[in-house]
């Protein structure tokens, strides 16, 4: 059976390339690491002598397929799904040890490499995370199985599996076994929960204890409560850090901004945001404006966010405001003035209302006030 390599982009002095389990090492600098890493697992899962055992072990991790449930492979070899689970485990017992043992030395290579990335990543990652970084492209579901794989192997390595909390995530056995991860993550989560408003890394990292803010950053990757945007790290349910849909990615754009914008200038923005997807016509940003109360519109197609102060209506509406807040009359160039704070219109748009509405009365030399 022939399996390609995956090119492991890592600087480094010593070229590393594994082919069906061999090590072999040039002395030659280069830049770039090379590990072979389904040849890796085809040598591991190779070693294992009984056909069942080894079906088992493919198909739980989804090695070669996609991954299936102790059920699943229960009802394909004829046991039940307790016998599958049993036999799971004392394979990878049974593998562990002779790792430890170093005598895979596939997996010992393959540790080594994970464990630098690690420590610059900050010392634990996702395992989607650490198989693109590891690859230097965007990994499918077959390269992570393979990853998640040689970490649940490897003696140096921690693996947090999968639950409603967290993601699948590997790190360095050395700062923390899987317990002591979801502990540190759970604090994390409950930092930005306190604040109740999202956080850099560095404000939340002076909110805990660790040693640096690259593994605070990692941790928090990990909890599938969180979400960032940028360098805010929030709760996946605030829109400011997770938006979810055209509206919250308008409020992202323009609390971002601190200004009032154009629909059209919304939309190039959120074209050329981080969002995941960013695609939307400048249409359905001038639909979405419109029906949200959020958005004020406060000249001729420009918005505000209505936290700013600004308020919803015509020009007439926003003078009958200015005049009635003063509670006596207003020189025009006051009037203009105070308008303005919440409206972007033109000068003449105001001075024109002012003439020609009849809820307006001149009561002195370009003086006005309210009829009634």
């Amino acid at each position: 059976m022939f399996y390609n390599e995956y090119r492991f982009g890592i600087n480094n002095s010593i070229n590393l390339r594994w082919q069906r389990g061999q090590l072999q090492m040039s002395e030659a600098p280069t830049q770039e690491q090379v590990i072979d890493i389904k040849a890796a697992v085809a040598a591991i899962v190779d070693s294992i002598d009984q056909e069942r055992e080894r079906e088992i072990i493919t198909r739980r991790f989804g090695l070669y397929e996609r991954k299936e449930t102790l059920e699943q492979i229960g009802e394909l070899l004829g046991i039940t799904r307790e016998r599958v689970r049993q036999l799971e485990k004392a394979i990878l017992i049974r593998i562990k040890m002779t790792a430890e043992r170093g005598e895979l030395p596939d997996v010992t290579a393959s540790e080594k490499v994970i464990v630098r990335v690690l420590s610059d990543m900050g010392r634990i990652a996702r395992v989607q995370d650490l198989t693109d970084t590891l690859l230097g492209k965007k990994s499918d579901a077959r390269e992570r199985a393979h990853i998640a794989f040689l970490a649940e192997l490897a003696p140096h390595l921690t693996v947090v599996n999968e639950t409603d909390n967290y993601h699948l995530s590997v790190g360095i056995a050395e700062y923390g076994d899987e317990k002591k991860i979801r502990k540190e993550v759970d604090e994390i989560v409950k930092a930005i929960k306190a604040n109740k408003e999202p956080l850099t890394i560095e404000q939340l990292d002076a909110k805990l204890n660790y040693e640096h803010p690259k593994h605070v950053e990692a941790l928090a990757s990990v909890s599938k409560h969180l979400a960032h945007l940028k360098d805010l790290w929030g709760l996946t349910k605030w829109p400011t850090v997770n938006p979810k849909n055209i509206r919250d990615k308008i409020f992202v754009i323009l609390s971002e901004n601190g200004k009032p914008l154009h629909f059209s200038e919304i939309a190039e923005a959120i074209k050329d945001s981080d969002f995941n997807r960013k695609d939307v016509t400048t249409q359905a940003i001038h639909n979405e404006l419109i029906k949200d109360k959020r958005f004020v519109l406060i000249g001729r197609g420009i918005y505000a966010l209505d936290s700013w102060g600004y308020s919803k209506g015509t020009v007439a509406d926003t003078i009958s405001d200015v005049l009635r807040e003063s509670k006596e009359p207003l020189h025009r160039d006051e009037i203009v003035r105070r308008v303005l704070k919440s409206r972007q219109v033109k000068e003449t748009t105001i001075l024109l209302n002012l003439q020609s509405k009849p809820q307006f009365k001149r009561v002195a030399k370009a003086t006005y006030a309210l009829a009634e």
